[in-house]
């Protein structure tokens, strides 16, 4: 959605700007009121949220981390309005792709504005525009008067605009740390995007289950007022690039960088490949959920939830390395990955046995679910 720890990490070593302003990356000071362990963690070059030091990082961070929480959420409540709604998943899918298709068509230019503009002011605006879009779906909704084509509309307009300002949020991750920390803070910045990968699905699968879909919109427009605050308080001075190119000039000078770069290129493959043949799969997830799971809103929650989990697991060696934490032969950790792996392999293919068993009926009738009876799996 709204951050990616490649384009962090290519933004951090294409651009010849200055990292922060040193002023604004003043350590925080140990003081009373940092405890000791917290202190340990915010030394520099060794600390695990080293990167925290810096204020107007901490702000980014944590205003970006609610508001992801929301947007999470937003995301399981609209599949779940429309699924309701239409009883349709191919119409589902539909608006799954006017929800990630404009990252294709808008993340090239919105990395050509990012390297014009003052970034602090055009992330103010998209999330205001952004504020605004969500905020007229949860009042469309709460009275009762959205319709399909509404969604599909707002849907897009939202799309487009998250598009745009990703790339400037992947660059101010770097522009708000120190060059020391920037790999610190692109690991937390990860961190935090899948943490509330984890936490907001949870939260939205209770409301759903209990409020409805009306306070999971409402709760994902007024959780960007929080980035908004944050980059207010900013005391942000990088200046606009002066060697910016034209339009499509800077956009074939990124493509001329990543063919130089032959391990980047892999990289960006690796990620296109995944985006497209694999997240797809969230958007079908309230067609499980309801329709051959049968475990509802709530049940929903949990499926996006542990998404969040796994992509944690998977990030973590990775990025613990990034946090400063030793791992690999040196501290007995290398074989933590294929272990991880092979158990993980294990629990889910448990799993869906287990699933399929209950959904068996208990005299050997074939009334399970119609997907498992058409394949011969009852």
């Amino acid at each position: 959605m709204r951050s990616s720890f490649l384009a962090n990490l290519m933004n951090s070593t294409r651009s010849s700007e200055p990292i922060g302003p040193e002023p604004d990356a003043s350590p925080i000071a140990p003081t009373a009121l940092v405890p000791g362990w917290l202190a340990r963690w915010l030394q520099p070059r060794k600390g695990a949220l080293r990167a925290l030091r810096h204020r107007n990082y901490r702000l980014f961070w944590t205003g970006n981390f609610v508001s992801n929480i929301g947007t999470w959420m937003h995301h399981l409540a609209l599949g779940w309005l429309v699924l309701e709604m239409t009883n349709s998943p191919l119409l589902l899918g539909l608006v799954g792709f006017a929800q990630f298709a404009p990252a294709l068509l808008f993340s090239l230019p919105g990395g050509v504005i990012a390297d014009r503009v003052n970034r602090r002011r055009w992330l103010l605006a998209t999330h205001s525009a952004m504020l605004v879009l969500a905020l007229t779906l949860a009042i469309l909704t709460w009275l009762g008067i959205i319709n399909y084509n509404t969604i599909l509309i707002l849907t897009f307009l939202l799309g487009s605009t998250s598009a745009v300002n990703a790339p400037a949020y992947q660059a101010m991750v770097r522009d708000l740390s120190s060059r020391e920390d920037v790999l610190n803070a692109i690991a937390l910045n990860s961190i935090q995007f899948n943490l509330s990968r984890f936490i907001g699905p949870i939260i939205a699968g209770i409301l759903l289950s209990t409020v409805g879909v009306v306070a999971c919109f409402f709760v994902n427009a007024l959780s960007f007022l929080c980035p908004l605050v944050a980059l207010s308080l900013l005391h942000y001075h990088v200046e606009r690039n002066a060697h910016a190119t034209s339009g499509l000039r800077g956009i074939g000078e990124g493509f001329r960088y990543l063919r130089s770069h032959p391990q980047l290129l892999l990289l960006v493959g690796l990620v296109a490949m995944a985006s497209l043949f694999g997240m797809p799969y969230l958007t079908f997830l309230p067609v499980f959920a309801r329709d051959i799971l049968g475990v509802g809103a709530h049940g929903l929650g949990l499926m996006n939830g542990v998404s969040g989990v796994g992509a944690l697991v998977a990030i973590g060696l990775p990025t613990v390395r990034l946090l400063g934490v030793p791992v690999g032969p040196e501290a007995g950790t290398s074989f933590l990955a294929p272990a991880l792996a092979v158990m993980l392999i294990v629990i889910y293919g448990a799993s869906v046995v287990f699933s399929l068993r209950n959904q068996t009926p208990e005299d050997g009738g074939t009334d399970g679910p119609q997907w498992t009876t058409r394949k011969g799996l009852l």
